[in-house]
């Protein structure tokens, strides 16, 4: 592939998992040799990326932030433009109409309720009929995200793609006796949101049967005090930790036997990848990014969404038996992020010589 100039835009340098992608994307591409601007409303983490990453701070305000992409565009003879998530791919779409430019636009879906989160994010999907017209190409990360970008937002089916999130995986592998000698305690990744379901995981703690079972959940968010509030109702203030922020998946997932992931919605699920290449087998709930990881079942066990019964039974049964992490690593190769640096490329090049 040639050496392009790119320039992605993203919420913040990282954090969550969409801008965790960006900065991913963004490192991987300097390493092979393009030239990268990430744009960012916000510095997160920035120490993390590749100091050959050119990082522009927007701030936070969206009509300077757009004025600001403009110059950029008119100044930086880019051969591509890409966005992610619902307010950063309106953001780009402006700018790129306030600055024409020949590079063409990729914008890129993360969630499926992103246009509850405000009125630019509502743009990246009810504006379809226009976005349609401008941008070159939309890609989502999960089949489903796929089907419903299409069929409920009548994205152009020729220039929709599915391209899975790339996940940094571990340099390590676990084996399965050390996995299988940890004590039975269930660790959780994710951010201390509604649609994250870390209260349905709390309240299945409750009834298992697992003897000594513990809970161990990382993360951070608006949900916290709610949570705090339940383990409390529940009387599990002993049985369960808010580790708070983590430095990493391998944070927890190194300390735990089961992972799970209860989310109520999830267009991937990179926390579902983190922990099966972690060695972990894994219980998720039955929605669009999990279960497609988890391939219906045949790397993980699927439960229905929103669902402490279920969920509490599922855990049950995988701590009851011995696990053998060979499969789950496998499976956790397939998301790569080396193999999705391939698809995003591909994609660029594609449109770039179209």
């Amino acid at each position: 592939m040639s050496s392009y100039r790119i320039l992605l835009h993203i919420r913040a340098s990282g954090g969550g998992g969409a801008e965790r992608v960006f900065a991913t994307l963004a490192n991987g591409f300097v390493r092979r040799g393009h030239a990268v601007t990430l744009a960012v409303d916000e510095l997160v983490d920035a120490d993390k990326l590749d100091p050959r990453v050119d990082l522009v701070d927007l701030g936070r305000n969206h009509v300077k932030g757009v004025l600001k992409l403009a110059r950029l565009i008119r100044r930086g003879r880019y051969d591509i433009l890409a966005a992610g998530v619902a307010v950063s791919n309106v953001k780009l779409t402006l700018a790129k109409l306030l600055a024409p430019s020949t590079a063409p636009l990729v914008l890129s879906y993360h969630g499926f309720r992103e246009y509850r989160t405000g009125k630019l994010s509502a743009a990246a999907y009810y504006g379809m009929p226009l976005l349609r017209l401008i941008a070159a190409r939309f890609i989502c990360v999960s089949n489903g995200l796929m089907r419903a970008l299409i069929e409920e937002w009548h994205a152009p089916a020729d220039r929709t793609i599915r391209i899975y999130n790339p996940v940094p995986l571990p340099a390590h592998h676990v084996n399965a006796e050390e996995v299988n000698a940890r004590p039975p305690v269930i660790g959780a990744v994710g951010r201390l949101s509604a649609e994250k379901g870390m209260d349905v995981l709390v309240s299945a703690l409750r009834l298992m049967r697992t003897p000594d079972v513990r809970l161990l959940i990382g993360g951070e968010g608006p949900e916290r005090d709610k949570l705090e509030k339940l383990i409390a109702e529940l009387g599990l203030q002993d049985r369960v930790t808010l580790a708070g922020q983590v430095d990493g998946p391998g944070a927890i997932y190194d300390k735990v036997r089961v992972a799970a992931v209860p989310s109520r919605t999830e267009a991937f699920g990179m926390t579902a990848v983190e922990a099966l290449a972690h060695g972990l087998p894994v219980v998720a709930s039955d929605c669009d990014g999990p279960a497609e990881i988890l391939g219906d079942g045949r790397f993980g066990l699927v439960v229905p969404v929103d669902d402490p019964v279920s969920l509490a039974s599922g855990l049950d049964l995988m701590l009851s038996r011995p696990h053998d992490p060979a499969l789950g690593i496998w499976r956790a190769g397939q998301f790569s992020d080396e193999i999705g640096l391939d698809q995003w490329e591909a994609a660029f090049e594609a449109v770039i010589r179209r």
